[in-house]
């Protein structure tokens, strides 16, 4: 299986991005996903998941501001995220960070 994010970028504070995941290699439509975070001098942090069903979870620490959907027919998964803080600066992965089958993308938030 493999996981890549797309979509990040340098913003300012209180901007949008849209995090996009693409897969392959794993039935995509009857899998729970799962958005992470890792910042510098940070532990990697799951902050949002989607069941096969469509439900979400989020973190405390983006609940109100990101919203993940999917695709099941393009195996894609989204993360929209909105009022963007310095604190989201982190490598964004659609897989723990410390898997070697996943490819995170950089946000970075300016102030």
């Amino acid at each position: 299986a493999q996981l890549v994010a797309s979509g990040g970028g340098s913003v300012q504070a209180g901007g949008s991005l849209r995090l996009s995941c693409t897969a392959s290699g794993f039935v995509f439509e009857s899998s729970d996903m799962a958005w992470y975070r890792q910042a510098p001098q940070k532990e990697c942090e799951l902050i949002s998941t989607i069941g096969d069903d469509g439900s979400t979870w989020y973190s405390a620490s983006v609940k109100g501001r990101f919203t993940t959907s999917q695709d099941n027919a393009k195996k894609t998964m989204w993360l929209q995220m909105n009022t963007l803080k310095p604190e989201d600066t982190a490598v964004y992965y659609c897989g723990p960070c410390w898997s070697d089958r996943t490819t995170g993308t950089q946000v970075t938030v300016s102030s």
